[in-house]
């Protein structure tokens, strides 16, 4: 039956039939007192759905309809009212006068299938729609446009009930491209947690550069190999030819430092889309210094240095030793900075404090040191986290507490420190393929407690004591190993002993220690080596003599050390270059000082095997010091 015309009233459509609600209560009854009454509040929990199918007949039979919704030749009646209720864009565009629809008795809709839109009216009057693989896509796109966000959500969590490696990718994109953040987070983590069969699917080989790159540039892509990485960006652009061009783009994201050079030799130097280009050809190189110079990774890292979070491998701190309040510890610990967690490994044979360690590649070396008696030691020690066991190497020659230690070129070299009656000016160096230490030059002046680090092939001993006091000294003494010469550069500005240094991004930082009879101190200053200039920057949030320092990701990290006279700390603080700036990030499972830290990158099952949890030292692993 056609509907009558607007204007005519006397052309009436139809009643709708269906039966009137019963309500569940009976009708209010008088109370026995006389002028009272007792009342009923009737909640119908029907009402709403019988609403909704009398809406509904009305719309079927073209009753009261005031709007006529036009898609793609196809037309929908419908009541201005239901739109709105059940849709903030039909509200909008109803309600403003100033749009041309909110007065119009026929209102188009582009950019969506018109089954679609009779889908929708379909739910706005019946609170129901099909949901299935073949309208998913299309039935959240008009959805989206018409801000129904029920069906919207609805249609995204049927889209990821039904992910697999062969859609995920399509669906990020489509997600991506309505806004559906969830669903495109969703996605991207199954790309990311499946790669492995994702990367030979169609719908990974047709992805844009762009995306490609986001995927292949995040921490979390979980492969055993980051050859496998390599092979999935090969069969990328052997799809299609001219991806040649954007090659280089996305094989800067490959983690080449983290691959077998075996591999990088074999397979990847091979490729003529590598010889082609010369941006290649620089990250190779990079790589192969990585591999090649491994007391020297501290100093390049980068995103492409980064383990993967799936490889199981994690950076971490390692702590070794120290004393608190006259307490000399054994206990060996590692730091996650990005966990914040603490776990103990094999510990020391023995109790060790003011003694030297550092790191090449995946092995500590601890030499030297004072012992709970007061002795100095002689003695080295090596760690390899892969048994996490400590072995005894040969010792030095000259027992050394309050030794600076460094690793240059290969090598460990042994500076200064204290013997028992005298401060050392001697140096002596070890070779870890010979198990042998040798003497080299001596350094111009005997100091202990100096801040030593390696940088570019040269070693730089900053500052130390030379009188009884402990004052320390603005000196900066160089050595040359080429060439077996002592020089001096440019003096730091605050005379310190009891520092610590480290290398970032090519400059030199000195921090904390004692400065001069006064105090200790919380000033940090940078050595520039290129202009031979030292600089302060922020200084730390809490004065630290005697800390330990590690540098990881591009952050520098200064752990313990004492603020006073038997005043240790526990804390952890980080500095970022960036914005010049200190926070303290964490604490340390006890406070202390004269500890060695040094950055490891260990698997994570080790890190977790020597004990679980760091916490207080038990009575074996701590003596106390007469």
């Amino acid at each position: 039956m056609e509907p009558a015309p607007r204007n005519c009233s006397a052309a009436r459509a139809p009643e709708p039939e269906y039966p009137a609600p019963q309500p569940e209560y009976p009708a209010p009854q008088a109370s026995g007192e006389e002028g009272q009454e007792e009342e009923l509040l009737l909640t119908e929990a029907r009402h709403p759905l019988h609403v909704l199918e009398g809406l509904n007949s009305l719309r079927l039979l073209r009753s009261f309809c005031d709007v006529v919704l036009c898609c793609g030749g196809h037309d929908f009646p419908c009541h201005r009212l239901v739109l709105a209720a059940c849709s903030s864009y039909f509200r909008a565009m109803f309600s403003n006068s100033g749009l041309a629809e909110a007065q119009q008795e026929r209102v188009a809709i582009n950019g969506v299938e018109p089954a679609m839109i009779g889908a929708l009216v379909d739910y706005a009057y019946t609170a129901q729609v099909v949901i299935n693989k073949g309208n998913v896509q299309a039935l959240l796109a008009a959805a989206n446009l018409l801000d129904m966000l029920a069906v919207r959500e609805a249609c995204c969590r049927f889209m990821a009930q039904q992910m697999d490696e062969t859609n995920c990718v399509g669906i990020h994109c489509f997600a991506e491209a309505h806004s559906c953040l969830e669903l495109q987070r969703q996605s991207f983590e199954y790309i990311l947690q499946h790669f492995g069969r994702v990367c030979r699917q169609e719908e990974f080989l047709s992805l844009c550069r762009d995306k490609l790159t986001e995927i292949v540039a995040s921490d979390d892509l979980n492969v055993s190999k980051e050859e496998t990485v390599f092979e999935a960006v090969m069969l990328w652009v052997e799809k299609e030819p001219s991806r040649k061009q954007s090659f280089e783009k996305v094989f800067e994201h490959i983690r080449l430092p983290l691959i077998s050079p075996y591999y990088i030799h074999d397979v990847i130097e091979s490729q003529s889309v590598v010889q082609a280009s010369l941006q290649c050809q620089r990250l190779i190189s990079e790589a192969k210094d990585f591999l090649l110079l491994p007391d020297r990774r501290s100093e390049l890292f980068g995103p492409r240095t980064r383990p993967r979070r799936s490889t199981g491998t994690a950076e971490v701190i390692v702590t070794v030793g120290g004393e608190d309040d006259k307490v000399v510890l054994r206990s060996v610990e590692s730091f996650d900075p990005v966990t914040n967690q603490w776990r103990s490994l094999s510990c020391l044979s023995f109790a060790v404090s003011k003694h030297g360690l550092v790191v090449s590649g995946s092995t500590l070396y601890l030499a030297g040191g004072e012992f709970p008696d007061g002795s100095a030691s002689r003695e080295m020690w090596r760690y390899d986290p892969c048994f996490d066991i400590w072995q005894e190497m040969a010792p030095m020659n000259v027992a050394r507490s309050e030794l600076g230690l460094a690793m240059l070129d290969g090598l460990v070299f042994a500076v200064g420190g204290w013997e028992g009656h005298s401060r050392l000016d001697s140096v002596e160096c070890y070779n870890p393929h010979t198990n042998t230490w040798h003497f080299v030059e001596s350094m111009k002046m005997a100091v202990t407690s100096p801040a030593v680090v390696a940088h570019d092939g040269l070693l730089y001993v900053t500052g130390g004591a030379v009188l009884e006091d402990g004052d320390g000294m603005d000196l900066v003494q160089v050595y040359n190993p080429k060439v077996n010469v002592w020089t001096e550069v440019a003096p730091m500005r605050i005379a310190r002993s009891g520092s610590a240094a480290c290398v970032l991004r090519g400059k030199i930082y000195v921090i904390g220690g004692w400065h001069a009879s006064t105090e200790n101190t919380d000033k940090v200053e940078c050595y520039d080596p290129k202009s031979n200039t030292w600089s302060m920057c922020s200084p730390m949030k809490e004065r630290r003599y005697r800390p330990g320092v590690a540098v990881v990701d591009g952050k520098i990290f200064v752990l313990g050390g004492e603020e006073g006279w038997d005043r240790y700390h526990d804390t952890i603080e980080r500095y970022c270059e960036e914005t010049n700036s200190w926070e303290i990030i964490g604490e340390m499972p006890t406070s202390r000082s004269w500890l060695s830290c040094v950055p490891l990158q260990i698997r994570k099952d080790v890190a977790g095997a020597g004990g679980g949890e760091a916490g207080t030292p038990s009575l074996e692993q701590e003596y106390s010091v007469d």
